[in-house]
């Protein structure tokens, strides 16, 4: 089969669509993760004028936007039309399982049934932290494997990088990073394409570069999106979504095209992480924070908070440098994010 280049200029998702199509996708299922830590509660502050980024009103949110145009412009390629759908980063999984966004762990029908179940869940999780991806690459593969070696493509969804640490030093990683960087290298013995959206503010310096950090994979599986740079553009709404669809699948007909060519279609590897997703959290929605609550730090009652902790909680940066445990959950401390 003839796989051509794909052009830039696009008009709507449809055109995207057909694109995709003549560039030699076939067949692809989708798989989504979202991203529940705490710092979507601030890096909207740019961005999203100032809400947190699973803010929902009468309008989308940035995470509701973007899967609503990925699975407009997979929809044609996906014959079942179901999508196993996860959440990570919450207090009930913090950096070490995903859970699943449905309640008897059964993939969403169609891209508006993951949309209703997020909706659903928000109010009942806990943001926390810090960022890993491995689990949900992990239960990727868990999935492409027990499909017996069908093309998916996991869509990530989050508001920044995965968190590395103040005290890694000389370019060394930290360990949600490494545990990340590993999950990609395995990913690429399996038919599985992984899309990384960032949302909000970022930063995402780390996640363009991460290709100089990952060793030798059995092919290139990895894309990177900024979601907020493409769709801050002043153009009309139909061109910015098909300029990010276009974006975030590009690569995938050449990814798809190969694993044909290293056999990894249709084949069992006899070996996967067996990552099993957790029932989805349903705890009662916390009563919300004053402003004065969520703006002063904790133990000195007087300074505004302008240091996060790896589990989410925050306080001032003066109290903050010298904790060895959170003040709130008393996790140690091993990340510190300067908010200010």
């Amino acid at each position: 089969m003839w796989y051509s280049r794909i052009g830039d200029h696009y008009n709507s998702l449809y055109e995207v669509t057909e694109a995709l199509k003549r560039a030699g996708l076939e067949s692809s299922n989708l798989i989504v993760g979202i991203d529940f830590t705490k710092s979507n509660e601030w890096t909207g502050e740019k961005s999203y004028g100032g809400q947190s980024l699973h803010h929902t009103g009468n309008g989308q949110n940035p995470y509701e936007q973007a899967i609503s145009i990925i699975g407009k412009t997979l929809a044609a390629f996906d014959e079942d039309n179901l999508i196993p759908c996860y959440g990570f980063g919450d207090a009930s999984t913090h950096d070490q399982d995903i859970f699943s966004l449905s309640q008897n762990g059964a993939p969403c029908n169609g891209f508006e049934e993951v949309l209703s179940q997020y909706r659903f869940i928000l109010p009942h999780l806990k943001l926390a932290g810090p960022t890993s991806f491995a689990p949900i690459i992990e239960m990727a593969m868990t999935i492409v494997e027990k499909s017996g070696g069908l093309y998916h493509v996991l869509l990530i969804i989050a508001d920044g990088q995965v968190t590395g640490s103040e005290d890694t030093e000389g370019g060394k990683l930290s360990p949600q990073e490494r545990k990340t960087v590993q999950a990609l290298v395995d990913a690429s013995k399996f038919p599985l394409s992984i899309i990384l959206v960032g949302v909000g503010d970022g930063p995402w310096d780390m996640m363009k570069e991460y290709d100089d950090y990952i060793p030798a994979r059995d092919f290139d599986n990895f894309q990177f999106v900024n979601f907020t740079e493409i769709m801050s553009k002043d153009v009309e709404p139909s061109k910015k979504e098909a300029k990010f669809a276009l974006s975030a699948l590009m690569e995938i007909p050449f990814q798809y095209k190969a694993t044909m060519e290293l056999n990894l279609l249709g084949e069992r590897k006899g070996y996967h992480p067996d990552r099993v997703a957790l029932p989805r959290p349903f705890c009662v929605p916390s009563a919300p924070s004053t402003s004065y609550e969520h703006q002063i730090c904790p133990i000195c009652i007087a300074n505004p908070n302008d240091m996060a902790f790896g589990c989410g909680h925050q306080t001032c940066s003066e109290c903050g440098q010298e904790l060895t445990a959170c003040p709130i959950c008393r996790g140690d401390v091993e990340i510190r994010i300067k908010l200010h």
